[in-house]
């Protein structure tokens, strides 16, 4: 296996080398590792972007990982190292030997490998693409339709390795392919969101520290089990998002850290290439291959495997240049200002490059600030995402109940303070990971008041959740009350459900997903304030809440919170309809269905600006949704 570029010529024409350096992510993939055949040999043709390196040589497997054995060719034009060897196989393992500009000799795993081997092993692996095989045409045909603004998107967030794998039964793709779609499906859920799966050396970063940025992580399976995973699926009915990551990426030896002898994916001050938080290396946007390696980093999940769309990790720590840095650790962009150009100009490339695909594919970001213009076209200034994550929602509403029922009164305004900008972006409102790590406790334990109503409060919050303006996300354990907050290296308390209490909160939320599909109202109107009315806003003595949702030829939906555990018999709520209303839901009822299933009649006694009223009887903790119509209309 002594032959090589000494046998072929070129690999790679100059016109995809000159695109490649002009930025363009398409040209990437003639760069990427590929089992191909060059006149009429099989092999490995692999190509790396290294401009300031001595060398560069392959090694691997097939060579006994002898540097000397399999130097490759400089195209100077680009800085590109290419090479073709025959015999290679899938599954070997290899990485490129680089002599840097400094004299040091590194051994670096491929930048744009396919697969790599589990850690703590650290070589690139051949992957023999050929494996994948998609029987999914027709969901990407409907993709657009499903993932439009108007439609319900309601996202169960998970970490793979920790939703319910078992030593000995399968690789975890395997074992969630076989469990996690129908779990999904039959909960309601329209997407699962996984929690980074591209390759990251340490496993307690959740995958929010990466550097294979197009490699399933081999720590769950192979990337056949994987995109077998996705198909799944879709063939439940249910949508995959990603997690992805941008904006930075760990200073270990075998990555992209001084790939070359030099600073070249990272920045080369400290006050623009480290991140003081994460302590890793911050992605100079401001180089057209870095640029283009991560746009085709995006782009291959779309495309290879099918992936309905991408949440895009941290976005405010790209936008300011002063982000988490003390005055004097930062350099400002050309004009003074502390907003990064380049970042700005990379987002607005990815979501328009997203969008002109045509195919439905969305993106959502991780912004946690009031960066203007986020979900906002790029062409009107704004960032182009399809949706943007709503922080501010969910630290006010937490807040609010963690605090003892009793002081809620005093605070009412955090409850309701989201709708003041509930329609100045698309919106999802995320109960996420973030929340449930580091002391921070689970979503049952955040309730505020006495033990024995935390679920109580818990299932009137969701349920207050759902009906909100905005896409759901929730993430896993949330769903069934776990008491416990989230470790990596344990699975979901799943032994809960054999209580009635957890169980119950379960069905609550496949009900509330249930409806949430069903009634228009719930759902078409989310970034449109015509969706949206307060009745009841001002109550913070009883700490009541009531609002309708509706859209445009659908029945409203009237919602009514108590927030207290103090039930508040003879209610009257005001009404926009003078007809029987049906309770759909009583979140303090098993799994949310009403304890007493019954018509509550309009009165023609006006009430908080509507012309008609209803009388309730308000649980203590609960929240009750009603719409127009009569039992008889099932």
């Amino acid at each position: 296996m002594n032959g090589g570029f000494h046998e072929f010529g070129p690999l790679i024409g100059e016109d995809l080398l000159a695109r490649h350096g002009d930025g363009d992510w398409r040209a990437v993939a003639a760069l990427a590792p590929s089992l191909t055949e060059i006149d009429g040999v099989q092999g490995l043709r692999c190509a790396v972007w290294a401009p300031n390196a001595r060398s560069v040589a392959l090694v691997g497997d097939f060579n006994a990982w002898d540097p000397r054995r399999h130097p490759m060719r400089l195209r100077h034009m680009a800085g590109v190292w290419e090479f073709f060897l025959p015999g290679v196989r899938g599954g070997d393992r290899y990485k490129f030997a680089v002599l840097g500009a400094d004299g040091v000799l590194r051994w670096k795993a491929d930048p744009l490998a396919r697969r790599t081997e589990s850690p703590p092993g650290t070589a690139s692996v051949v992957h023999d693409a050929s494996l994948l095989a998609w029987s999914d045409r027709d969901w990407c045909a409907g993709r657009a339709a499903r993932q439009h603004p108007g439609q319900p998107i309601s996202i169960y967030e998970v970490h793979a390795g920790s939703w319910a794998f078992q030593e000995g039964d399968g690789e975890p793709w395997e074992q969630l392919g076989e469990r996690l779609p129908a779990y999904a499906q039959a909960l309601g859920f329209t997407h699962v969101e996984l929690l980074p799966i591209m390759e990251h050396p340490f496993g307690g970063s959740w995958g929010y520290q990466p550097l294979g940025l197009f490699a399933p992580a081999a720590r769950y399976g192979t990337p056949r089990g994987f995109a077998h995973f996705v198909g799944r699926c879709h063939a439940a009915g249910v949508g995959v998002i990603l997690d992805w990551v941008p904006s930075h990426f760990p200073e270990d030896a075998h990555g992209l850290e001084h790939f070359d002898g030099t600073p070249l994916y990272e920045h080369a001050d400290p006050r623009e290439g480290h991140h003081p938080d994460w302590h890793s290396a911050i992605y100079n946007l401001g180089r057209n291959e870095v640029k283009a390696m991560l746009l085709a980093s995006a782009h291959y999940w779309l495309d290879e495997y099918h992936v309905d769309g991408l949440r895009v990790d941290a976005v405010a720590s790209m936008l300011y240049r002063d982000y988490s840095r003390a005055p004097g650790q930062w350099i400002p962009n050309r004009y003074g200002g502390r907003e990064n150009l380049e970042s700005i100009d990379f987002l607005r490339e990815l979501t328009g490059s997203v969008r002109a695909r045509g195919d439905g594919a969305m993106t959502v970001a991780e912004e946690s600030t009031a960066w203007p213009g986020v979900t906002k076209p790029a062409g009107e200034g704004g960032l182009g995402f399809d949706y943007k994550w709503n922080m501010g929602w969910m630290h006010d509403t937490l807040q609010y109940m963690r605090r003892d029922p009793v002081h809620r009164r005093y605070h009412h305004g955090d409850l309701a303070f989201g709708l003041q900008y509930a329609f100045s972006e698309r919106f999802v409102l995320p109960l996420s990971h973030d929340e449930v790590v580091h002391g921070k406790g689970s979503l049952a334990s955040k309730m505020g008041g006495e033990p024995d109503r935390r679920l109580d409060a818990l299932r009137a919050y969701l349920a207050f959740m759902w009906v909100h303006p905005g896409k759901k996300l929730l993430f896993m354990g949330g769903e069934i009350a776990q008491w416990r907050e989230w470790n990596h290296d344990a699975v979901v308390h799943w032994d809960l459900l054999d209580h009635p209490a957890h169980r119950g909160v379960q069905r609550l939320v496949g009900r509330l997903n249930q409806l949430y599909r069903e009634r228009a109202s719930l759902h078409a109107s989310d970034a449109d304030a015509s969706g949206f009315s307060w009745t009841v806003g001002d109550d913070a003595e009883n700490s009541v809440f009531a609002f309708e949702r509706c859209a445009p030829g659908h029945a409203p939906v009237l919602a009514v919170c108590n927030f207290t555990p103090v039930p508040h018999p003879g209610y009257v709520v005001g009404a926009s309809c003078g007809v029987l209303w049906r309770l759909l839901l009583d979140s303090g009822g098993p799994g949310g269905t009403p304890a007493a299933p019954r018509n509550i009649p309009a009165r023609q006694e006006p009430a908080h600006g509507r012309p008609f009223s209803l009388t309730l009887d308000l649980p203590g903790a609960s929240t009750l949704l009603l719409a127009p119509g009569s039992l008889d209309d099932e």
